[in-house]
């Protein structure tokens, strides 16, 4: 199960930090992330990061958006700190882990940036 909070309201140029936890025993290689969707597009990817540690950046977040893990025995944490935020990255952020041959996505969070 993956559990994802962390989204609401912001201005542009402030910032939030979205969190996703999946609990239970993981298979220890793995990879974890955060992709988005916006009404009528399709879901794209933001950041992921592997279970060693190894980030990928959409372009369009580089340098503003972090991705970070904790990763335990018994549920595996990723973060995403997300800077200077603008008002196109609002959308509904959802939370991806893949491992092994399956994938399962949490339950979207809300991030909108007024300018």
């Amino acid at each position: 199960q993956l559990q994802a909070s962390g989204g609401g309201l912001v201005q542009a140029g402030e910032s939030l930090n979205l969190s996703c936890t999946a609990s239970g025993r993981i298979f220890r290689v793995n990879v974890m992330g955060w992709y988005r969707q916006t009404p009528g597009e399709q879901r794209e990817l933001v950041a992921t990061m592997t279970s060693g540690g190894t980030a990928n950046y959409a372009d369009s977040v580089k340098g503003r958006f972090t991705i970070s893990r904790d990763n335990g025995v018994d549920r595996n944490t990723v973060s995403l700190q997300m800077d200077t935020l603008k008002p196109e990255d609002t959308a509904v952020y959802y939370c991806r882990l893949s491992v092994l041959r399956s994938t399962y996505w949490g339950q979207g969070t809300e991030v909108t940036v007024s300018s």
